[in-house]
This record gives C-alpha cells, sequence and structure tokens, in this order.
C-alpha cells in the first residue's frame, strides 16, 4: 500500500485517517482510520473483531504531558492499574518510570510479574484489603498503604507486628468535597465508603504512631473520577495541606501528599488540549502544597490510557424497526461495558470513511439485554453490514471491565508502536470459560 498525504487526527497521535492508494489502481483509494502506521482494517483482517487496539505513542505521550505538568515539584506518577491492567502496557509504564496505583492484591500480583522493582513506587488504595492482600504487600516493600479505616488500621498493624515488616501509612482522608461527575464515581463526600472524616484524622494518625511496625508516612486523597473541573482538586488539597501542617505539629513525619488521581478526558471533543488541561491542574493542585517540602504521589489512569485505545467492531446487520434504525454489531456491553452502566458517551466513527448520506441509528450489540447499547439516536454516515466501526476512548475501563457475559469470550488486545503490531492478549475461547468449572 501506498500512503499519501491527506490525513486527519481524530486522537493524535495514535489515531488519524489516513488515504490510502492500491499501486493498482488511484480510483480505489479511501480513507481509512490508522493506529498509528497500521490501517484498522488490516488488523480486523489478521486478528478478528472485536478487538481493542492501543497505541504506544498515544500512552508515552499521555504521560509525558502529565509528568511534564508537576515537573517543579518533588513527585511519582502511579498509574492507576484499575484503568487498564494489561501486563505488556504495565511494562511500557514501569519503563518510562512510573509507580503504580493498586486496589488488590491481584494487581499487586500484575505489577510484580511487569516489573518486580516497582513494587516500591506501588501505593495500596482501597476500603476492603484482606489481610492475605495486606501480608503479601508487606512481603513486597511496597512504597505506602492507604489505610481508609481503623479497622484496616489495627489489620494493617497485626500483619506487621506478625511480620515484622514495617509498614508505611498514609490515612484517606475524605474531605467532603464535591466534584461534578457521575455519582458511582464520586468518592470525595461523607456518604461515600471511601477514607476516614478528615476531622478524625489527627487521633487514627496518633494510633498508627504507637505501632512498633507502623511509620507515618503521608496523607492521601482521591475525591472522584473523570472530573473535569479542576477546582474541587485544589480545595481538597487546601484541605490536605492544612492536615499536613497539623500532624507535623503533632511530631509527625510527613513525606507523601497523594493526591489521587481523578482527571477526566474530553470523550466528545477530539480537539480538546489535553496538555493545557493537564497544566491547569498541576497548577490548581500544587499551589496550596508550596512550601511544605512534600513528594506528591498522583493516580492517573484514565487520562493517559482512555484516549490510548479503540475497540473495533464490525457491522453484522443493519435493521428498522418502525422506522427506529439499528446497527447490530458484533461488540457488546460485556466488551465495553460504560454506556451502559454509566449511560457513558464514547465516539463512533466509521473505519473507512466514504461519501454517504448522514442517519441517525442506535448501534447496540447481540447481548440479551435492551442495555446492550454503544449510542442512542447517534446520527452516522450510512454504514453497510460487513463495515468497521471505531468505538474511540476505550483504553480505560474497556478491557479492564470486560466479561463472559453470554458465554461470551473476550476479545484479543494488539498494541500498535509505528508499523510494529504485538499481541498483548489472545482472543479467548469458549473452552477457556469452560476449563474451571466441573
Amino acid at each position: 500500500m501506498i500512503f499519501g498525504k491527506e490525513t486527519k487526527a481524530v486522537r493524535p497521535p495514535g489515531f488519524v485517517y489516513q488515504r490510502i492508494t492500491t499501486r493498482l489502481s488511484s480510483s480505489e483509494a479511501a480513507v481509512t482510520l490508522h493506529c498509528e502506521g497500521v490501517p484498522l482494517p488490516k488488523l480486523a483482517q489478521k486478528f478478528g473483531t472485536p478487538l481493542y487496539i492501543y497505541s504506544a505513542r498515544m500512552v508515552h505521550e499521555r504521560y509525558d504531558q502529565f509528568n511534564h505538568a508537576f515537573a517543579d515539584l518533588s513527585h511519582t506518577v502511579c498509574y492507576s492499574v484499575k484503568a487498564n491492567s494489561n501486563l505488556s502496557l504495565l511494562r511500557l509504564l514501569a519503563k518510562k518510570g512510573a509507580g503504580f496505583d493498586i486496589v488488590s492484591g491481584g494487581e499487586l500480583q500484575r505489577v510484580l510479574a511487569a516489573d518486580r522493582r516497582a513494587a516500591k513506587k506501588v501505593v495500596f488504595s482501597g476500603v476492603g484489603k484482606t489481610r492475605e492482600e495486606i501480608a503479601g504487600a508487606l512481603k513486597a516493600g511496597i512504597l505506602l498503604f492507604n489505610v481508609e479505616s481503623e479497622s484496616e488500621l489495627r489489620a494493617l498493624a497485626e500483619c506487621a507486628n506478625r511480620l515484622r515488616k514495617t509498614g508505611p501509612v498514609a490515612l484517606r482522608v475524605n474531605p467532603d468535597v464535591a466534584a461534578e461527575t457521575h455519582p458511582y464515581i464520586s468518592t470525595g463526600l461523607h456518604k461515600h465508603k471511601f477514607g476516614v472524616p478528615i476531622a478524625s484524622a489527627r487521633s487514627l494518625y496518633a494510633e498508627a504512631a504507637k505501632e512498633r511496625y507502623l511509620r507515618v508516612r503521608g496523607v492521601s486523597v482521591h475525591i472522584g473520577s473523570q472530573i473535569t473541573d479542576a477546582a474541587p482538586f485544589g480545595e481538597a488539597m487546601s484541605r490536605v495541606a492544612e492536615l499536613v501542617r497539623q500532624l507535623r505539629g503533632d511530631g509527625h513525619q510527613i513525606d507523601f501528599v497523594d493526591a489521587g488521581g481523578g482527571l477526566g478526558i474530553s470523550y466528545q471533543d477530539a480537539n480538546a488540549d489535553f496538555g493545557r488541561q493537564v497544566r491547569e491542574y498541576a497548577r490548581i493542585l500544587t499551589g496550596p502544597l508550596r512550601g511544605l517540602g512534600i513528594r506528591l504521589l498522583l493516580e492517573p489512569g484514565r487520562s493517559i490510557i482512555g484516549p490510548s485505545g479503540v475497540l473495533l467492531t464490525t457491522v453484522i446487520y443493519r435493521k428498522s424497526n418502525n422506522g427506529r434504525r439499528f446497527l447490530i454489531v458484533d461488540a457488546a456491553m460485556n466488551d465495553l461495558i460504560r454506556p451502559a452502566l454509566y449511560g457513558a458517551h464514547h465516539e463512533i466513527l466509521p473505519v473507512v470513511r466514504r461519501a454517504a448520506a448522514k442517519e441517525t441509528t442506535d448501534i447496540v450489540g447481540p447481548v440479551c439485554e435492551t442495555g446492550d447499547f454503544f449510542a442512542r439516536d447517534r446520527e452516522l454516515p450510512s454504514v453497510q453490514e460487513g463495515e468497521l466501526l471505531a468505538v474511540m476512548d476505550a483504553g480505560a475501563y474497556g478491557m479492564a471491565l470486560a466479561s463472559n457475559y453470554n458465554t461470551r469470550p473476550r476479545p484479543a488486545e494488539v498494541l500498535i508502536t509505528g508499523k510494529s503490531v504485538k499481541v498483548i492478549r489472545r482472543r479467548e475461547k469458549v473452552a477457556d470459560l469452560l476449563r474451571a468449572e466441573r
């Protein structure tokens, strides 16, 4: 194939439309969506659909933009493993120097499998850490436990005493700060299950300091996910900064502030300037921390990996019910549940762009649920059976939330670097799903 000059970025630098002309006939030219240097139809032909496709270049750029935005303050970017935990993606980030935010013992095992040296940059969050998970993290020598309750603090002390391993502690405080986001992913109010009330923190730090094998090291906060207004981050950090001063006055050594994650991305505006967004986020977040001499821990997930991935799917059937149009595709809610779970918007693009009249349609999957949809009343160029669609910004909470509902094997995943294609997870088979059952 010969690649012409016509390009249109839709998620630069990872995903662009390029005109492809065959050597035989320029009349066969088509404007086709690429991941870096690879046309998506080529990937569909080789690996089938549904298929998750990730751009390594996009991951690199997003991480670098995040890292550089905080360059004037001592910090560690701890990638949030829950957003997408594929081992190849974790290795890619570990090689760039990233730390990791985990919320389970299983995620710790993934980090250790990707790079055992990364344990020293792991922060362990989550309200329900079991003693087995705590013990595993103590043995691995992680950077910090973000403790979320008095009971958890006691469990950590018991495990640390039994193993004679030092447990570095930060309390996750709940600042009672509201953030405009979906209620399922808002975490910073008193009504939520996360963290301890900031007013109760000093007494719990005093309890932690009495324990022989616990070491108070920091303060942690996280107010939610997919937050696009930076102001709530600044409000939360102001309250945390005041707590740090109080704790130091009480005699505690506070080396770290974990600001959590939650910076949102634009699922609808392909031209959104993420660099400017993350710089504004950094300015507001770090303002209250100036002069404290702490190391800032950050937990981005979606903002790095979300736009780095797409879900590729094939139109199986066109259908009309009393004038309402449907495109039935081979991907389903088990492959990407965000639209069904949150009513989330994902831009959906035809992989091959042709001159075609637009139509309003529902894009739905084959799962036996009315909630199995990717878009409703979406205006698209007319797409025919057998053509490909790309569900954009699916890198975060796509494969990570995928299931085998309806006994559907999960998709393959591929990572693109330039023109190089690497399968980073093979497609499941039904036999894989049945293997553990008796």
